[in-house]
């Protein structure tokens, strides 16, 4: 094969994979990438007056091979040492490609169940830093998991369900919002 033909079949291909090979992303009506969350997502307690609501979340183009997905919101910013979970949600069937703000255990997707978090709920925990402190960052991923369902139950803590979806993850689609006090 000449040089020329050889790279007239890669560019080709090349151009085939991108015009199929679409990003697997995360979108909220209501957090802006970089952008400071409203009050509505901050948690009402620990000194924070918020309306502790968990976002809307969209998600599309997840990897082929997907079985279902789950969704974490996660402070590395947090005086720890280990960051502090705020939200997970796992066992989401892959029918389900977004969340409706102010989503709770009673109207989540049939099969689908919320871990805990470090405030020690099963449930979403809204941002609440220390005051002082620079803005935190509030990484939100949803995952595409290559297994139907995790074993894992409502008393599964952060660190349980990161080694998990770490271990079964074929993708991930993460946005951040901003929250100083």
């Amino acid at each position: 094969m000449t040089t020329s033909r050889f790279l007239a079949v890669t560019l080709g291909l090349a151009l085939h994979l991108g015009a199929h090979a679409a990003d697997f992303t995360l979108t909220s009506a209501d957090i802006a990438p970089g952008q400071t969350l409203a009050s509505t997502q901050v948690f009402q307690g620990f000194g924070c007056t918020g309306g502790n609501l968990a976002p809307q979340l969209s998600w599309r183009n997840a990897p082929a091979g997907t079985k279902s997905y789950a969704i974490t919101v996660y402070d590395p910013d947090a005086p720890t040492g280990s960051g502090w979970w705020h939200w997970s949600v796992f066992n989401i069937p892959t029918s389900t490609t977004s969340l409706a703000a102010g989503t709770t255990t009673s109207t989540l997707p049939t099969g689908a169940m919320q871990g805990r978090n470090d405030f020690g709920d099963s449930a979403y925990g809204g941002a609440c830093p220390p005051p002082g402190d620079k803005a935190h960052r509030y990484q939100i991923t949803v995952w595409a998991l290559g297994v139907d369902k995790l074993p894992l139950d409502q008393h599964a803590s952060g660190a349980m369900l990161g080694y998990m979806l770490n271990a079964n993850a074929l993708g991930k689609a993460q946005l951040t919002g901003l929250y100083g006090r």
